[in-house]
């Protein structure tokens, strides 16, 4: 995930490499020079790939930026850090403007999110919450516990009612 401008910038300076490498990539000579087909086709598709990733990253850099009250998608606890930086970058703050509102240092927001906030205690990851302004609306799902059930259903059964 692009996290700032400065990453924007190489990894855009990169897809162009790979583009480049791509548009002159020699099939034919590879060839004669005995490189068999098989491998030739893998070193372009591995080239094909990496610039689909780059490519993939920066449009979703694009896209974050481009938002107007976004909603960010967290499906899971683990998915937090990921959505706290997709809402700093929506949020059209940068780093240092988060570190700004938060009284930090620039380097600590680039370090939390290079680590995706794993070093942030509960307490500090309420307050990045606070300093972008985001809202977090989603539920807690409960995975049903069999035994559990079971001792609802003996409960109704005492009390005689049919469960």
């Amino acid at each position: 995930m692009i996290t700032n401008e400065r990453q924007y910038k190489m990894t855009r300076a990169n897809a162009e490499k790979f583009k480049a490498a791509i548009a002159g990539f020699d099939a034919a000579k590879r060839e004669d020079a005995g490189i068999h087909p098989t491998f030739i086709e893998a070193e372009l598709g591995g080239l094909s790939s990496q610039l689909e990733d780059l490519e993939n990253e920066l449009a979703e850099y694009e896209t974050l930026q481009s938002l107007e009250a976004p909603v960010i998608r967290v499906d899971q606890l683990s998915d937090l850090a990921e959505g706290l930086i997709a809402a700093r970058i929506a949020s059209g703050l940068s780093q240092r403007e988060l570190a700004e509102r938060m009284g930090l240092k620039q380097q600590q927001i680039q370090r939390y999110e290079a680590e995706k906030y794993a070093g942030a205690s509960l307490s500090r990851l309420i307050e990045i919450s606070d300093a972008l302004g985001i809202k977090l609306r989603n539920e807690i799902l409960v995975p049903y516990a069999p035994e559990t059930f079971d001792g609802i259903i003996r409960k109704l059964m005492q009390t005689g009612l049919e469960p």
